[in-house]
């Protein structure tokens, strides 16, 4: 991967800081997707949390309930303020398309809306690396903004960032042909808290890896 495709959606997401937790940290259907994971999780579970922003509230709720997380994520700013504000889970500044990952060596693994900057090859890609890297019977969750674009120029809270995303039945589709059953589709519109956010229709994709 090119330098430069790690630095935009790092740069934007380096700007935004805290003021993107402050944006979607009331979003129920979120804690409602966060509480279905963990009805599901041994406890002490692995968890890969990719894109983990600031920490909040994923890591920190996994965390909090007794659980391994490990964060992914390209901006070096929130894995700073991530870090600092969940010092139980532990950060890693990188790229999830080029992490190595040993199959079957987690219990969960989620992407909360973070594929939104990779191509649908890319994005393809990670979901297919997230089912391997769970075990068999392990979850993945998946949220996502559901149109079909690609590669089109968006401001997302002030900052100038391109985006490619699926119709909902193509990302669920996307999701079965990488190995996963989808357990539960949830559909809802949120507006973040934020003056130049506007609202935006999300998917929740609760799924286990097949067995076999």
């Amino acid at each position: 991967m090119a330098e430069a495709d790690h630095r935009a959606p790092a740069a934007a997401f380096d700007a935004l800081g805290l003021d993107y937790e402050k944006a979607f940290a009331a979003s129920e259907p979120h804690h409602a997707s966060l509480a279905r994971l963990l009805e599901g999780l041994a406890p002490g579970s692995r968890v890969l949390d990719v894109g983990s922003g600031t920490g909040r509230p994923t890591a920190q709720t996994l965390a909090g309930a007794g659980h391994q997380v490990l964060g992914v994520d390209v901006s070096p700013v929130m894995v700073e303020l991530a870090s600092r504000q969940v010092p139980e889970a532990r950060f890693l500044l990188a790229d999830i398309r080029e992490l190595p990952l040993e199959e079957g060596s987690f219990d969960g693994a989620c992407a909360y809306f973070s594929l939104l900057q990779m191509t649908r090859a890319e994005q393809a890609g990670v979901v297919a690396k997230l089912a391997r890297a769970v075990r068999p019977g392990g979850f993945v969750v998946l949220a996502t903004v559901p149109l079909d674009v690609e590669d089109v120029e968006a401001v997302f809270m002030g900052q100038q960032v391109r985006v490619t995303s699926f119709a909902a039945e193509a990302f669920t589709a996307l999701a079965s042909g990488a190995g996963l059953t989808v357990l539960d589709e949830r559909r809802t519109v949120f507006t973040p808290a934020h003056p130049d956010a506007v609202p935006e229709p999300h998917l929740f994709l609760h799924c286990r890896r097949d067995a076999g």
